[in-house]
């Protein structure tokens, strides 16, 4: 039966017909790429994730930043103690302290450690928008598939008409005996796999639909016609483009600029730090004596204020500091490999999406040559069989062979859509902004701003961020 042949097995019409509802049912209404693209970027949970992992190593930061202000802090106690002996004494105490704190000199540790979770930030970044090309290219193939999965179930569903049609011919010649038991066997057995074809297709139609729920968010339509992608750059200027700006390359510069920082601040421990500290006190202290609650004692209150430098560093610590310095330089050199690692990838990955390209395009135009000779064979077939010199089994098996072409077609059309994105991904540019999808698209500078001086709670930007999370939470 000429073609390419997918395989699963069904047997009845009645099932074959409550398959095709079902498979049907979600797409009665027609979307373009940019619905579909759209609704992915919207309904993506994996982008949620990573943008609230882009929201903590926010906070990271302002936690950094709080390691170089003051630190004040409050402290009450109360406290009554009762001696009996030849009298009875009672004493009793009340204090308040208020505690402050500030560095002075760390070797630079905190400020490096800022610079450093600045890198990390960076990196976070380039990781969240490395994660919405892999969203939208699944979307992009997912919604392909369905495209290309729904006209090849109209295609078997065809040949299981024109194999019907032969069938019921071969039996009623069989009838008047212009055909021998051989011929109606063959039209069985052909109508049998025509079945089974049909019910492989609509099977992976299915999978294919279900792929599109988790890729996009919802049920598809009837996915319209898409054109390919354009893509201008050449093989050479795209892997130069990519190097450059790829967010896996941006997001492995930033995770060894990190690397390099946290060294350095590591190296800052081994100095000398020195700090502001003081302390404000109020202690009342008063007491009874005799027998008689009566009996009272004087009452005395004392307050405290003071003020003063620590300096302090290590000399001796078993050489943990040492080997922290070398660990960390260990991690600097495994990140400096990744991103060696990470740059030959997306060279490997443009020059595939390019080849991937080269050849869909290709495989099209074969494609279109195939149609307009296998049409051509069918209507010269049909002729010759009003002429006699072709019998109906060759008309059906010309019209099955154009209708594999038609199929083949569409296989390659979806298959240069796919490379078509797959190169604007291995680029690093299928995003939301440059595909210029109709999106509300997140900005990571907004939280970072309000975050980045670590506000208090009672701040006006502490109260914005809560504002921010609660709404977040809420969606």
């Amino acid at each position: 039966m000429g073609g390419r042949q997918m395989t699963l097995k069904r047997k009845p019409f009645a099932a074959l017909a409550v398959i095709v509802t079902l498979v049907s049912v979600p797409m009665a209404k027609a979307e373009t790429l940019v619905d579909a693209l759209t609704a992915a970027y919207n309904n993506s949970g994996l982008l949620e994730q990573n943008r609230a992992l882009l929201r903590a190593a926010d906070e990271d930061l302002a936690q950094a930043v709080a390691s170089t202000l003051p630190v004040i802090s409050w402290s009450m106690s109360a406290n009554s103690t009762r001696t009996v002996n030849s009298t009875a004494q009672t004493s009793n105490q009340a204090s308040a302290r208020i505690i402050g704190s500030l560095p002075l000199y760390t070797g630079g540790g905190n400020q490096l450690a800022i610079e450093a979770q600045k890198e990390t930030i960076l990196a976070t970044r380039q990781s969240l928008r490395a994660i919405e090309q892999d969203v939208l290219f699944r979307a992009v193939q997912a919604y392909m598939n369905v495209r290309r999965d729904t006209e090849f179930v109209s295609l078997r569903q065809n040949n299981v008409r024109l194999i019907t049609q032969e069938f019921r011919a071969a039996q009623d010649r069989f009838e008047v005996g212009e055909v021998t038991r051989t011929d109606v066997a063959l039209a069985e057995a052909r109508l049998a796999a025509a079945r089974s074809l049909l019910a492989g297709a609509q099977g992976t139609l299915a999978r294919s639909v279900e792929e599109y729920r988790t890729a996009v968010g919802r049920p598809p339509a009837s996915p319209s016609p898409v054109s390919p992608a354009p893509v201008s750059r050449s093989m050479n200027d795209a892997k130069s483009f990519a190097v450059r700006n790829h967010p896996r390359i941006l997001e492995s510069q930033h995770a060894v600029t990190a690397a390099e920082l946290t060294i350095r601040r590591a190296e800052a421990a081994l100095g000398p730090t020195i700090a502001l500290d003081g302390f404000v006190s109020t202690t009342n202290s008063w007491g009874e004596t005799g027998f008689s609650d009566l009996d009272f004692d004087e009452r005395e209150r004392t307050q405290q204020a003071q003020i003063g430098i620590t300096a302090g560093g290590p000399i001796y610590n078993g050489g943990r500091l040492s080997s922290q310095i070398r660990q960390l330089m260990s991690s600097r050199d495994a990140t400096r490999a990744g991103l060696h690692i990470t740059r030959l990838n997306i060279e490997q990955q443009v020059g595939n999406a390019y080849s991937s390209l080269v050849v869909a395009r290709s495989s099209r135009s074969a494609s279109v040559e195939q149609i307009s000779a296998a049409r051509v064979a069918f209507q010269g077939v049909r002729e010759e069989a009003t002429l006699g010199s072709r019998t109906t089994l060759d008309v059906l098996n010309a019209e099955q062979e154009l209708l594999d072409a038609q199929a083949n077609n569409i296989s390659a059309q979806a298959d240069e859509v796919i490379a078509s994105y797959s190169v604007l991904s291995s680029i690093g540019l299928l995003t939301a902004d440059h595909l210029n999808l109709p999106v509300q698209q997140y900005d990571p500078s907004a939280y970072y701003n309000l975050a980045k001086d670590a506000p208090t709670v009672i701040s006006e930007q502490g109260q914005a961020l809560d504002r921010i999370l609660e709404a977040i939470g809420r969606e």
